[in-house]
């Protein structure tokens, strides 16, 4: 089992995102700006199903890896999916969700995470059932 600190799991988070094709990654370091958080991650999916298979890679492979989330909301409409892992929040959006919300806006004065440059993080494979 891997245990990652808060910004590792972020990272995590976007490399699967990534891998899923997920557009527009954002990381975001929220935790002096925030007390529920240390980092905000921020991605596109392209339609309801790619959203819901975004979650459910996440879902899945951080459970795998010993780091589970609290019950995931949103997954049922697939709009604005928010899976919450204690110090990393992900949230998994539609187009026309994420331009409403516009949290890069929101959190505009925090820290963005150059997410590409960190290491690739290893998890298990998709070992286990949702």
């Amino acid at each position: 089992m891997t245990q990652l600190d808060a910004k590792q799991l972020a990272v995590a988070c976007a490399q699967m995102a990534d891998a899923k094709k997920a557009d527009d990654i954002r990381v975001i370091e929220v935790g002096d700006r925030l007390r529920v958080a240390d980092y905000f991650v921020v991605c596109t999916g392209t339609s309801r199903a790619h959203v819901k298979g975004l979650f459910n890679e996440l879902h899945v492979r951080l459970k795998a890896a010993g780091h589970p989330h609290q019950p995931a909301e949103g997954t049922e409409l697939g709009w604005w999916v928010v899976l919450d892992f204690s110090d990393v929040i992900v949230h998994l959006l539609q187009p026309e969700a994420r331009e409403y919300y516009d949290l890069e806006h929101l959190y505009g004065d925090c820290p963005e995470i150059p997410w590409r440059d960190e290491a690739p993080v290893e998890l298990p494979e998709r070992s286990i059932s949702a």
